[in-house]
C-alpha cells in the first residue's frame, strides 16, 4: 500500500514541489498551507508522515507541532530555510523526528522521508510495549503515560522512549552513539548532542533525591540506569 504524507507549507511553491518530488516515488501526497487546516486533516485521516515547515503565519512550526504531538506518534520531518533560525534540538524534543533544510535535492527529500518512515515500521522492539515499574516510576508504552511519586508526568515522545529503554535495562551503561541508534534510528542524521539534552531534560523533571534510582554519567562513556 503506498504511504500517505502530508506537507504542511504556506509556501505554494514548496508544496507543489515536495508533492512532485514525492509523487515520483510513489507516494499519497495531500499538501496544506496553515498548521490549522493541516491539524484538522490529521484529524480525520493520519498520514504515514508530516513534512512540517517551521515559519508560518498564524500557528507555525512548532505549535503544530505539539498539536500533533497530542494526537498521536505520526512520524514529522520539519523543514526550514537556511536564513532561518531553526533550534534543531527544540524540534527534536518537542517530538520532531528529523529535520531537513531549504533548499534540498530531491534525493535528500527522499532519502530522509524513506529513512523515518522505515524507522517508525520498525519499532517492534520488546520493551516498546507494555509497563515497566521501579520504585516510584511507571512507564506505560502502550500509551506513553509516565507516572512519577503517583503524578502523571508530560514528556515529549523521545524523552518518554529514552527513559524507557534506559530504565528496561537497569545498570546498564550505554554510549551515546548506542542510545542515538536505538532512539532515533541509525540513520538519523542528527548528532550524540541530542542524547545530553535529554538527559539533562529527564534529570530536571525526576530530581526527587529520593527516587531510589538515578540517571547517572558514566564518565567517558555514556549513560545507564543506577537502580540502588
Amino acid at each position: 500500500m503506498n504511504r500517505k504524507i502530508f506537507v504542511i507549507d504556506d509556501d505554494e511553491n514548496i508544496r507543489e514541489l515536495i508533492s512532485l518530488y514525492l509523487k515520483k516515488e510513489g507516494y499519497i501526497v495531500e499538501t496544506y498551507e496553515s498548521g490549522e487546516a493541516g491539524i484538522e486533516a490529521i484529524k480525520a485521516s493520519a498520514p504515514d508522515l508530516v513534512l512540517l515547515d517551521i515559519m508560518m503565519p498564524g500557528m507555525d512550526g512548532y505549535d503544530t507541532l505539539k498539536e500533533i504531538r497530542k494526537l498521536g506518534q505520526v512520524p514529522v520531518i520539519m523543514v526550514t530555510a537556511k536564513d532561518e533560525t531553526f533550534d534543531k534540538v527544540l524540534g527534536l524534543e518537542l517530538g520532531a523526528d528529523d529535520y531537513i533544510v531549504k533548499p534540498f535535492e530531491p534525493k535528500e527529500l527522499t532519502a530522509r522521508v524513506k529513512a523515518v518512515t522505515r524507522r517508525f515500521q520498525n519499532t517492534e522492539k520488546p520493551e516498546a510495549e507494555g509497563i515497566v515499574s521501579v520504585p516510584n516510576l511507571t512507564i506505560n508504552m502502550t500509551d506513553y503515560n509516565v507516572t512519577y511519586f503517583g503524578d502523571v508526568i508530560e514528556l515529549p515522545p523521545k524523552e518518554i522512549e529514552l527513559l524507557n529503554y534506559l530504565v528496561s535495562h537497569p545498570n546498564r551503561v550505554f554510549t551515546r552513539e548506542q542510545l542515538l541508534d536505538h532512539i532515533w534510528g541509525y540513520d538519523f542524521f542528527g548528532e550524540t548532542r541530542t542524547v545530553d539534552v535529554h538527559i539533562k531534560r529527564l534529570r530536571e523533571k525526576f530530581d526527587r533525591s529520593d527516587n531510589g534510582w538515578e540517571i547517572k554519567t558514566v564518565w567517558g562513556v555514556g549513560y545507564k540506569f543506577k537502580l540502588e
